[in-house]
């Protein structure tokens, strides 16, 4: 199943498709009780695409026939027991994918000439992703991270290793001492490619950077190029030999208080928005704004969720499964503002005080 939404994979899924390109989501649980209706709300799901298909003038047999090829393959690759908060499936001829998200969603099925991609956007967004990467005079681990774990990323050529040849013992007994690695010239042209290849990563996936290792590796990377100049450095040894548990509880603290700030700098710029008369709150008065493209920062409460519909020029409130109900309107806002270049950013439930959980600052 998927995971990372770069800007490349993200520009190939909003590409046109010949129709249908259909868009299949659900949400999903973590834990038991809830998880034990996850099988039976995705095959539902997937069975409401086929019968949507059939019902299609649009869809020839044999159009029809190939995508429900693609949907049973992608039902078949689905793995439950390692399910997050919402599942999607795209299918469309010749193709398919498997996307697991970290966010819920709406459940839904949509058949159109594009995959539906504002759900995975906002996901996205609230995973805050970022890299980290440990360094020592052999290894260069680097880690794909989120709000709550760490895996390793095999991108970019990482993991780096490099075969270190062992001191020569008479040596080490005429100077008294063990040579530090970190005065080696190999372990300096090391971690010189490990910039370069780290600077290459981040170009194409942008994310923020942890480094972690030994005080002398931070160094020694700082000094190698402009990489380490840019990071959260993490004075901790051994992870890059370490596993990804190891690695998360090293960050965690960093991470935390990174969070921390970041909230701190939502909340400042909203007040001084306040005082600007540039600030906006609510779905409805979001909404009209996002439209005109007039959103600079939009902040978001972790976990809300709404469902309105239209009613003129304004959204009003409404239930889920009401006609033309919008289920989905916080990831819709989501997408739209990263679309007009704002600043996305989630906080902790509670943190916009009395901004209706959802908040922004105008750019006039």
């Amino acid at each position: 199943m998927e995971h990372d939404l770069s800007p490349a994979t993200l520009a190939d899924l909003r590409r046109p498709r010949p129709y249908p390109a259909v868009s299949v989501l659900t949400p999903t649980h973590r834990r038991e009780p809830l998880n034990a209706q996850d099988p039976v709300r995705l095959r539902n799901a997937v069975a409401e695409a086929k019968k949507r298909l059939e019902a299609d003038p649009a869809v020839t047999r044999d159009r029809r026939g190939e995508v429900e090829l693609q949907l049973d393959r992608a039902l078949a690759e689905v793995d439950l027991t390692h399910a997050e908060d919402g599942l999607v499936i795209f299918a469309a001829p010749g193709e398919h994918q498997v996307w697991s998200l970290a966010r819920s969603v709406p459940e839904r099925v949509v058949l159109s000439d594009t995959f539906l991609t504002r759900n995975l956007v906002s996901a996205h967004t609230a995973e805050r992703p970022f890299w980290a990467l440990s360094v020592s005079p052999d290894r260069a681990t680097l880690w794909s991270g989120g709000v709550d774990r760490v895996t390793e990323e095999h991108t970019g050529g990482f993991p780096l290793t490099r075969a270190v040849e062992n001191f020569d013992p008479e040596r080490l007994e005429q100077v008294g001492d063990q040579p530090s690695a970190f005065r080696d010239e190999g372990t300096r042209r090391f971690l010189r490619e490990t910039d370069a290849a780290m600077g290459a990563v981040l170009r194409e996936h942008p994310r923020p950077l942890y480094v972690t290792g030994e005080s002398a590796a931070l160094s020694l990377l700082n000094e190698a190029g402009d990489v380490a100049r840019n990071a959260v450095h993490v004075q901790h040894g051994g992870l890059a030999h370490g596993t990804p548990d190891a690695v998360w509880q090293a960050l965690r603290p960093a991470l935390e208080s990174e969070a921390r700030r970041s909230t701190e700098s939502v909340r400042r710029a909203l007040e001084a928005a306040r005082g600007s008369k540039r600030f906006a709150a609510g779905v409805d008065e979001l909404w009209q704004n996002t439209r005109e493209g007039r959103i600079r920062l939009l902040a978001v409460e972790e976990n809300f969720r709404t469902t309105v519909r239209e009613a003129g020029e304004h959204l009003v409130a409404a239930e889920p499964g009401d006609l033309d109900a919008r289920e989905d309107i916080v990831d819709e806002l989501v997408e739209q503002c990263l679309e007009t270049g704002a600043e996305v950013r989630f906080v902790p439930d509670g943190a916009l005080g009395d901004a209706d959980r959802i908040a922004g600052v105008l750019r006039y």
